[in-house]
């Protein structure tokens, strides 16, 4: 279990100075809104590539009335070593830079963090999700993609540069067409990459559903399924077929696309459908409770997947996880986070949310700048 035995924070959020000792499989952080829970989690998040979990720029994560910059370290139990990240000091022009480390010496990117971490969440903000727009559902899919495949934000960002290239070729030379061929041919490459890996991630995300699904669990088991044009293309054709049929679509799409000021076809226009498979029904038309207890059995089987594909039982950060939640599923979810064999932080502002934890679990107390131990 890859566990944070350690966390230290400088300068970050609200903690001036925080120096946590961590011992357990459970971590719950109780206090009231705003006494600093989610900034634990926000800091636990930034070990995983992107801007963490509240998708926040560094500099606002600087505390207020600090120096600027900030720091934050972990350090796992099992295997020892020291993770490290921060916003450096200023240079002349009054720039900082995003620093990583492990064990002390300076690493690339977040993206070398995998190789001892992975990290999955469930935050407030994804309660709307099934009734919300399709790009909040790709940002969601692309973040379970990127615990198993760190890889894929390389792709993601590279495949959002190449399209925005196109859009401006196609507004201000769309004559240049050796020009549009090139980037079409990159955007092509880089789409079917980034389409295949979401396929995959969703293909063994629905086999982990199915080996798992009981019946009688508060939980539903999903269904989950990629709609768009270049998602037919992928699970139908090679590779290398499916690119020169996007290609196709990007040369036919050109009027379209320069009138629209956007590429309208391509994983950027792609859509994460959801359906409560024991009824058969939409996600978005499920009832409040149902929709939430789809997304909690969804993040579940996501834990077990990365575990499975990477090795790491992953970090599972749950922000204000049980405050919904009836009693009957507020246990069966205890338990299947036990069972997940992962280290599980968890947020809330009733301590009595807490009170069915097992033995063992850490209870910790948040005030503003502040956490301790609760008895």
């Amino acid at each position: 279990m890859a566990a944070v035995a350690r966390l230290i924070l400088q300068d970050f959020r609200s903690y001036e100075a925080l120096d946590l000792l961590v011992e357990g499989q459970i971590v719950a952080l109780v206090g009231e809104n705003g006494a600093g829970k989610t900034n634990i989690l926000e800091a636990l998040s930034l070990f995983a590539p992107g801007r963490g979990l509240r998708r926040t720029d560094l500099p606002d994560m600087a505390r207020q009335g600090g120096a600027g910059g900030f720091a934050v370290s972990i350090a796992l139990g099992e295997d020892g070593h020291r993770l490290g990240m921060g916003l450096g000091p200023a240079d002349v022009e009054g720039r900082r830079s995003r620093l990583s480390r492990i064990d002390g010496v300076a690493v690339g990117s977040a993206l070398a963090f995998s190789d001892h971490l992975r990290i999955v969440w469930l935050t407030p903000d994804l309660d709307g999700l099934f009734r919300g727009s399709a790009g909040e559902r790709r940002r969601f899919l692309d973040r379970l993609v990127l615990a198993v495949d760190p890889g894929h934000a390389t792709r993601s960002n590279a495949l959002e540069r190449a399209l925005r290239s196109r859009n401006r070729i196609l507004e201000e030379t769309p004559q240049e067409g050796q020009w549009l061929e090139a980037v079409e041919r990159e955007i092509a490459e880089l789409g079917v990459a980034v389409a295949a890996a979401r396929a995959e991630t969703v293909a063994r995300l629905s086999a982990i559903i199915g080996e798992t699904a009981d019946d009688a669990s508060p939980f539903p088991h999903a269904s989950i399924a990629l709609e768009g044009e270049i998602d037919a293309l992928v699970m139908s054709r090679s590779a290398l077929d499916a690119e020169d049929g996007y290609r196709l679509l990007l040369r036919q799409g050109r009027p379209r696309d320069r009138a629209a000021g956007r590429t309208l076809v391509g994983p950027q226009a792609s859509d994460l459908k959801v359906r409560h498979a024991q009824k058969n029904l939409p996600a978005e038309l499920g009832s409040t409770g149902e929709q939430k207890a789809l997304l909690i059995g969804l993040v579940l089987a996501h834990a077990r997947l990365v575990a499975a594909m990477s090795g790491l039982p992953p970090l599972v950060l749950l922000d204000e996880i049980a405050a919904h939640l009836d009693p009957r599923r507020r246990a069966a979810l205890y338990d299947g986070l036990i069972g997940l064999g992962c280290q599980i932080w968890m947020t809330g502002a009733d301590p009595a949310l807490f009170s069915d934890l097992p033995a063992g679990a850490l209870r910790l107390a948040v005030q503003p700048g502040h956490i301790s131990p609760i008895d």
